[in-house]
């Protein structure tokens, strides 16, 4: 299907797209801001700090909420934060972490169905 088509049906509805390009931000406010994260996370508000670092797009800081959700395993929150900061590495083990569970959860599958029929 035509891309162009898809969204010409919301032209006149108000319709927006989420972008997750940061919010335009001066300098000094950036740099303000960035240490109200950091305090934030060091006293362990993490998801205020991580609103923060979203919207100055502030790549440790999004690393690091990325680390501490990896830490408490919320795997797919840790992904989404490495991968707007971008953090590549970090994210490329996760995305093959997943792919394995998935693949494990793929293949036992067929197993578990043939177990039913020779146990049924």
């Amino acid at each position: 299907m035509d891309r162009k088509k898809i969204f010409e049906k919301f032209d006149d509805k108000n319709a927006f797209i989420k972008v997750s390009a940061p919010a335009p931000v001066d300098g000094t406010q950036k740099a303000a801001l960035n240490r109200k994260g950091n305090q934030l996370f060091n006293t362990g508000k993490i998801e205020d700090a991580r609103r923060i670092f979203i919207t100055t797009g502030y790549t440790d800081g999004l690393s690091r909420v990325g680390d501490y959700y990896k830490k408490y395993g919320r795997v797919i929150e840790a992904l989404k934060m490495y991968w707007i900061a971008p953090e590549r590495s970090k994210s490329q083990i996760l995305i093959e972490q997943l792919a394995g569970v998935i693949r494990n959860m793929y293949l036992e599958e067929p197993n578990q169905a043939e177990q039913e029929v020779t146990d049924g």
